[in-house]
């Protein structure tokens, strides 16, 4: 799973969706789906925007999160074909 951090680090630096949109141009619509982590992908340009506003590296905006594996019957963990 991925977990966008926008909304902690609007809350740290206690700006609204409104401010942001304003000091990084992006559209309210992008802002509120990154804020709510409903959104399925996101832009380079982007990520720079709000990296540069809140002077953050990618990972501080965007974590990676392992999804948790399920042992089957044989005590072999999924996942994808050809990983470990």
């Amino acid at each position: 799973m991925i977990k966008c951090h926008l909304s902690k680090l609007m809350g740290k630096h206690k700006h609204s969706l409104t401010d942001v949109h304003r000091l990084t141009g992006l559209s309210r619509a992008t802002l509120h789906r990154l804020y709510h982590e409903t959104n399925d992908a996101i832009r380079y340009e982007t990520i720079k925007k709000l990296c540069s506003l809140y002077r953050c590296q990618v990972g501080d905006l965007i974590e990676w999160i392992p999804d948790n594996k399920v042992n089957d019957e044989n005590g072999q963990t999924d996942s994808l074909p050809g990983m470990p």
